[in-house]
């Protein structure tokens, strides 16, 4: 077997496209993430009712425009942020087509953030932020993540005992 072979095979193991078993979960959304579906939704529930006096065709496509919303509410459950052995990663998408897993490993995280302010305090939603100590344009950042100051500190001390123990560098 070669050493391009090797390095592949490595490679491979190290960026899964699924979550693995032995990976800790972190958060999804909060409940924040739903709050303009949510609003959407009921607006629609209003209308409803009026639909039907107008014209059944016109309620009909009320009902059609609850689809759009009924994805939004799969693809915000969908988002979950857990960290393995080889770093932080995001899992997210409903459709085969736009499901994936994007992160950031451990040897190249900078640090885990979140923003702080009243609003996000009220709510327990916070944006976090994992940041690559490289490029930007591979951090991962989310916003509407439920405990998010408690994530940003686990994941801060996560890489801190992975340098103490050699792991990481």
């Amino acid at each position: 077997m070669s050493a391009a072979h090797n390095w592949k095979n490595a490679m491979e193991e190290d960026n899964a496209t699924a979550i693995s078993p032995s990976a800790t979960p972190l958060c999804g959304k909060a409940w924040t993430a739903y709050a303009g579906t949510a609003a959407a939704a009921l607006l629609l529930a209003g209308l409803l009712p009026l639909a039907f006096q107008f014209h059944p065709l016109a309620a009909g496509v009320l009902a059609l425009a609850a689809l759009p919303l009924a994805y939004r509410v799969l693809l915000i459950r969908s988002y979950r942020l857990y960290y393995d052995d080889v770093g932080v990663w995001l899992s997210s998408g409903i459709l085969p087509w736009s499901r994936g897993v994007a992160g950031v490993k451990w040897r190249d995280m900078d640090e885990a953030t979140f923003e702080p302010g009243f609003l996000s305090w009220m709510c327990r939603s916070y944006t976090i932020r994992i940041g690559h100590r490289f490029t930007k344009a591979s951090e991962i950042t989310l916003t509407s993540m439920a405990r998010g100051k408690d994530v940003a500190i686990a994941v801060n001390a996560r890489q801190q005992e992975l340098i103490r123990k050699g792991t990481v560098s």
